[in-house]
């Protein structure tokens, strides 16, 4: 696994790197060029290539093993990075009142000399007048790191379990959950948008999102009155709403048939009461679900009773991490 750390001036990238050498992580670098961000390789690093192609090909060659390279800055060199399958780019920021004073201290600086416009001219020419920014803004996980103390950040790296795997191959629950949230994105009701996969044998037979039937002008075109309407809360007035839910949309194209035994429903949003007593009958054996609906408790005792096991999934924390 290689982890690569880029982020703000005196935000605590060091310091994430020493918190992953205390798990194991040895760190690397290469000699930079001028152009790249100004700055030599770290001379701290246990060992520093000639190139970042020495670098690149020795990680590729040892990828079982732990490594973590700091100041990523140069956008090419991400993207040569972010296609290896044991890569993971962390940033880290911070407010910047904090890390002028974190600056101050590090370098021995006197406040009258090197006030926070300085600190401030220097940010913005280290973020824009590079890629810089573009690099930061491409994390996975980007981590703000508001506290003071250097043992916060490293309780929420833990908590973060950074050597997670599955963040650099997921797993089967979290590969057909994310086919489930990108169906979602192609929903149009105007209430929620929901996603949904069936698979049998890790094999996918059907996606579904919810909107209207084929015909009918888009829920966001005003198609459906109910979602539409301003006044009606989650889960009322169903009877009323012509949507299709993600579920049944899945279920239709699929039909009892194709389902066959042993198929898994994966939805992003627990199952609405009338979509469950679908699922009973149509025989799907499992439900997974990422995120709680409103009349989940009554959809989880008609599968319950229907005999189909349903369990929450919660992947591994990704995106803004604040601590």
């Amino acid at each position: 696994m290689l982890i690569g750390i880029s982020g703000t001036p005196a935000s605590g990238k060091s310091e994430v790197v020493r918190y992953l050498t205390f798990q194991g992580f040895q760190t690397i670098d290469y000699k930079r060029s001028s152009g790249e961000d100004g700055k030599a390789a770290d001379r701290h690093a246990s060992t520093v290539f000639e190139t970042f192609e020495e670098l690149s090909d020795f990680v590729t060659k040892c990828w079982n093993n732990n490594y973590v390279l700091n100041n990523i800055c140069d956008l090419d060199i991400l993207e040569t990075l972010k296609i290896k399958p044991f890569f993971l780019h962390i940033s880290i920021d911070s407010p910047m009142l904090l890390r002028y004073e974190r600056y101050i201290e590090k370098y021995s600086l006197n406040k009258e000399e090197f006030k926070i416009e300085d600190f401030v001219r220097l940010t913005d020419e280290f973020l824009y007048l590079n890629s810089h920014i573009s690099v930061i803004s491409a994390a996975v996980i980007k981590i703000i790191n508001n506290k003071s103390l250097i043992e916060d950040l490293y309780v929420t790296l833990s908590r973060l379990d950074l050597m997670d795997l599955t963040r650099l191959r997921p797993s089967w629950d979290s590969y057909f959950m994310r086919l489930a949230d990108l169906a979602a994105f192609r929903s149009n009701c105007m209430k929620r948008r929901v996603g949904c996969v069936i698979v049998r044998d890790n094999r996918v037979i059907a996606t579904g999102y919810n909107g209207t039937p084929r015909g009918f002008a888009n829920c966001n075109e005003g198609g459906c009155g109910r979602c539409n309407g301003s006044s009606t809360g989650s889960g009322a007035g169903l009877a009323t709403c012509l949507c299709l839910h993600a579920e049944e949309n899945a279920l239709l194209e699929s039909g009892k048939d194709r389902i066959g035994s042993g198929s898994i429903l994966y939805c992003n949003t627990c199952p609405c009461l009338t979509c469950s007593i679908k699922i009973a009958q149509i025989g799907i054996c499992e439900v997974v679900f990422s995120q709680r609906y409103l009349m989940d408790d009554l959809s989880s005792s008609v599968l319950r009773t229907a005999g189909i096991r349903i369990r929450q999934f919660v992947p591994a924390q990704e995106g803004v991490v604040v601590i």
